[in-house]
């Protein structure tokens, strides 16, 4: 499978930069795959679970807020947050639900009520995949 190369930028630091097969990207429209020669795209980011494919296992990582710039070149993700899965503080994701609900009950406009409450739902999503892989690993 052809490659292309991939980085991962947050605040911090370089999170990722390799080759890769496919990234899967939790787009705020919707999540979405990205692989060689991929056409041009711009998209923010959502609060969801990134997936990087290529050699060896699939690395997963929690990211919120930033974009993502795919063209034939390579992708480009620049995230507020990025943190791998398996080191995801759980305490800091429920306080980050805890919060975006509050932001729902604060919220002075629809639009800003609309924003906060997809926020939540992103949020809830990624506490929900978090559990169910958690569940999986178990058994």
């Amino acid at each position: 499978m052809a490659t292309f190369p991939f980085e991962l930028v947050s605040p911090e630091r370089l999170v990722f930069s390799g080759s890769v097969t496919e990234v899967i990207v939790p787009g705020s429209e919707g999540e979405f795959g990205v692989m060689a020669g991929h056409a041009p795209f711009i998209s923010t980011i959502a609060a969801g679970i990134l997936t990087i494919k290529g050699d060896g296992a699939d690395k997963r990582l929690f990211v919120r807020g930033g974009f993502a710039e795919a063209n034939p070149k390579g992708l480009t993700v620049l995230a507020e947050q990025a943190t791998p899965v398996e080191s995801f503080d759980r305490a800091a994701l429920a306080q980050l639900i805890k919060d975006a609900r509050e932001d729902v009950a604060d919220a002075r406009s629809d639009e800003g009520r609309q924003k906060a409450e997809r926020n939540l739902a992103d949020l809830q999503q990624v506490a929900d995949l978090l559990d169910l892989n958690a569940a999986k690993a178990a058994h």
